[in-house]
């Protein structure tokens, strides 16, 4: 190779790393900053599954009534075309019977069990009184102004267009968002109401990890507006420590520390995507998501993080 060449190569990729750092620290210059609707910093999981028995009403209501910026819940589609609020399909673990939501008329769902285990805290269960599975239109009746996470749990377009025309009736496109890790369900949810903001898929969350780490992400167009991640580090806690590989928990310290990155987070929001980290529990998990950059954290705990936040921003 010439030195010319050389030296035209070499300016070519300056230019390109100066342009990238640029835009990764102001995105505005290249992209219209997004038009947030709410902005949420408290997010109850289930309606905080540690609290009360994991997506009921009685849930729900506790979670918007300590202050909560957004309920998460989780929707399936009955026999007879009901969309409900549960998180599985499969009912065997939440109510002792096993069978499948979608074979059932809404009349015909068993009632939770008196007591479920906490989804993301190890050896720890919840009781309550309130054990109905309860219809997604009665949270919006409920709860009218309190922004809603819907994720999608199956690739059904019944389920999609339901859900879609309850957010139509109830006027709540502004206040409500939607998706799942699968990207064609979140496709499709686009496809079904594009005025709906959406969640990234998991398949968008790798590919806005690859751009990030080559430098490409500053100078591609994003069309969904709420970047939803695990922290990684929490399975430790979640599994015995003796019965981790060694190269499992290899493979989780490197998810954690692609995933967990401040510059990514800071380049999001500052082009108006909130960064959503789930499910944390711990007064120190929610501090290092907030240190990051977070927009918000989702915990089965509202009231520990309520008062996490009253300290945390005093």
């Amino acid at each position: 190779m010439s030195s010319t060449a050389a030296f035209c190569l070499l300016s070519t990729l300056g230019g390109y790393l100066v342009t990238s750092f640029l835009l990764l620290k102001y995105p505005t210059l290249l992209h219209q900053r997004k038009k947030q609707r709410f902005l949420s910093r408290h997010i109850s999981h289930r309606g905080g599954a540690g609290e009360n028995l994991e997506n009921t009403m009685a849930a729900f209501q506790h979670a918007v009534t300590i202050g909560t910026d957004m309920l998460e819940l989780d929707c399936h589609i009955t026999k007879d075309e009901q969309v409900v609020v549960s998180h599985d399909e499969n009912l065997k673990r939440s109510t002792g019977v096993n069978v499948n939501v979608s074979d059932l008329k809404y009349c015909e769902l068993p009632p939770y069990l008196c007591k479920l285990d906490v989804p993301f805290q190890r050896a720890c269960q919840c009781e309550g009184k309130d054990n109905r599975i309860p219809l997604l239109k009665e949270v919006f009746e409920a709860f009218p102004n309190t922004p809603i996470n819907i994720d999608i749990k199956v690739n059904n377009s019944v389920l999609i267009k339901k859900v879609s025309e309850l957010v139509k009736l109830y006027k709540r496109e502004h206040i409500t968002v939607w998706g799942n890790a699968s990207y064609e369900i979140v496709e499709k949810c686009y496809k079904e109401n594009a005025d709906i903001p959406l969640l990234f898929s998991l398949q968008r969350v790798l590919l806005i990890l690859g751009l990030f780490f080559t430098g490409l992400l500053p100078f591609v167009p994003i069309r969904e507006q709420f970047f939803e991640i695990p922290m990684p580090s929490i399975v430790l806690k979640l599994k015995e420590a003796h019965v981790m590989s060694r190269s499992q928990k290899l493979l989780i310290w490197l998810s954690d520390t692609l995933l967990m990155r401040k510059a990514l987070f800071d380049h999001l929001t500052a082009r108006g995507i909130q960064v959503y980290i789930w499910v944390l529990n711990e007064e120190h998990e929610y501090k290092r998501a907030f240190d990051l950059g977070a927009t918000g954290v989702m915990t089965d705990y509202p009231t520990k993080l309520k008062d996490f936040l009253n300290n945390f921003s005093a």
